[in-house]
């Protein structure tokens, strides 16, 4: 089992990242709300942080679910972003639905901080996401799609790599239409 942040507790964070609690995956939370992560940790164990980067620090996974390209430069970014936090070699795998745009410029910014940067936005809306039956569209590195692919697995039915950075969000453009 990995130790796994997930950053963003709303109505698809919260079920994804109680997900791979029960798959005895560690988990430390974050959100904006703080009584949002921990209400997540008293029904689910596991441990609330109060920044980003501090939520990131030692994870092997950070897994990411926020509303819209600000909010996830914002989670990223910064002296408090969780990019500060990661330990090289470690994963972001980003599950917001945000603009190619956005995700190849973040996968530039994982790069300079070391770690790997996976888009994977994902279809199935909120059923979806507090059954575990998500369709998760990724984009990146090979080498990390592999290592994050099976903790994606604990709320995906499917989870596939369609190219490099940006085809996860490309594919979930088209999915849209």
């Amino acid at each position: 089992m990995a130790k796994v942040t997930f950053l963003g507790l709303g109505v698809m964070g919260h079920p994804m990242a109680g997900h791979l609690a029960a798959k005895g995956h560690e988990v430390t939370v974050y959100n904006r709300t703080r009584s949002k992560a921990d209400a997540w940790v008293a029904e689910h164990g596991g441990q609330a942080a109060a920044t980003p980067r501090e939520a990131a620090e030692g994870a092997e996974f950070v897994m990411c679910c926020v509303g819209n390209d600000d909010d996830l430069r914002a989670v990223c970014l910064g002296a408090d972003g969780a990019f500060a936090g990661m330990t090289r070699g470690a994963i972001f795998v980003d599950h917001t639905t945000v603009s190619a745009a956005v995700t190849r410029e973040l996968h530039a910014a994982a790069d300079e901080s070391q770690v790997s940067f996976v888009d994977a936005p994902v279809s199935g809306g909120q059923a979806g996401a507090e059954n575990g039956q998500l369709v998760v569209m990724c984009g990146g590195d090979e080498g990390a799609y592999a290592r994050a692919e099976p903790v994606i697995e604990s709320y995906a039915k499917l989870c596939k790599r369609l190219g490099e950075s940006g085809a996860g969000q490309l594919t979930k453009m088209v999915n849209q239409i």
